[in-house]
């Protein structure tokens, strides 16, 4: 089974309120958001986004060129029939972020937990050459991935954990990272998840 056929499965086999990365509302995702440095009118892409709710929040605080990557059309559906009449606001784009070959530069790149699950040095090369090629100079990336003591697998994955070190690292030197935060996400079943919000400034 390759990526695509795993998630739509599970996208098929769960509602979002089931998945383990559900969340009501990306409240640090939208901290981080609110404090950077950027226009209503740039654009923003949210990586995996799937059916998330972060593009309900960031439309309903005004943002409009907002783009959902995900690779699962499953999710990406779940997350048009919840916005209606507002999802012809958004850019929707199913297709893997290693394959993504953008036609626009992003000011805000959000990664909620797609990183992670590159194990392979060649995927983790193919994801960097996207975001350099996505990602204009002075924007910001934000990336959240299972924190080091974290989980070792999720969906029946194996994913790689990391800390501010090696995540920086894996960005190099255009990439100044200018927060972290941390978080303990409760799943819906009540296990706890440690997870790491790095967010970088592209410098070069």
């Amino acid at each position: 089974m390759n990526n695509k056929e795993h998630w739509n499965k599970i996208y098929k086999n769960k509602s979002p309120l089931e998945v383990s990365w559900y969340q009501h509302r990306p409240s640090i995702s939208l901290a981080i958001i609110d404090n950077l440095p950027v226009q209503k009118d740039e654009y923003i892409i949210d990586i995996g986004g799937g059916a998330s709710a972060l593009v309900d929040n960031l439309l309903q605080d005004g943002f409009n060129n907002v783009t959902v990557l995900d690779l699962s059309s499953r999710a990406l559906n779940h997350a048009k029939e919840r916005l209606g009449e507002k999802s012809r606001l958004v850019s929707w784009v199913a297709e893997d972020v290693t394959n993504f070959s953008p036609t626009i530069k992003y000011s805000i790149w959000h990664d909620r937990a797609v990183f992670h699950f590159l194990i392979s040095s060649d995927a983790r090369q193919k994801y960097h050459n996207c975001l350099n090629s996505s990602v204009k100079i002075g924007g910001y990336v934000i990336i959240a991935a299972f924190s080091i003591g974290g989980p070792t697998m999720c969906s029946g994955l194996d994913f790689v954990q990391y800390d501010s070190e090696k995540i920086r690292n894996e960005l190099g030197s255009n990439y100044e990272l200018v927060d972290e935060m941390s978080e303990t996400h409760i799943t819906p079943d009540g296990k706890e998840q440690l997870f790491g919000y790095f967010v970088f400034n592209k410098i070069a």
